[in-house]
């Protein structure tokens, strides 16, 4: 959780104000970090959890992601109720979850406080949309 909360801390959110950081550790014992990037040109930007998940699949095909701690709140630090995922980034985690065929634990809080824990991201989206619809 500790790399996501530093990740939190670079995250680009001029618009929002609304900062998201996650980590990802990675099968090979490698940590992926990724954060919220707004644009001007709403919806252009991208959430933490997709930032990270992209990275890894991108930096290591193949790669199973065992866990992923995420950690949101505004700038100022005043949120402390766990911060789950939105339902973009819970269909991505799904993908991943779905091609490396073994759940990923999730982990998510505010700035601070309660640490939620979900065992897959089914728990958070049971009906999910993959490639059996298509």
């Amino acid at each position: 959780m500790d790399q996501a909360i530093e990740a939190r801390h670079r995250a680009y959110a001029p618009y929002s104000n609304f900062t998201v950081g996650c980590a990802l550790l990675l099968d090979n014992g490698i940590v992926v970090t990724g954060n919220n990037q707004e644009n001007a040109a709403y919806p252009s930007g991208l959430c933490a959890e997709r930032v990270a998940i992209f990275a890894a699949g991108a930096q290591y095909p193949g790669v199973a992601v065992l866990k992923m701690a995420i950690t949101a709140s505004p700038k100022d630090d005043s949120f402390h109720k766990p911060v789950p995922p939105c339902g973009a980034c819970r269909q991505s985690i799904a993908e991943y979850e779905n091609n490396q065929k073994e759940p990923i634990e999730l982990y998510f809080m505010g700035a601070a406080g309660k640490v939620m824990k979900s065992d897959s991201i089914s728990d958070l989206l049971p009906l999910i949309f993959d490639k059996n619809y298509l």
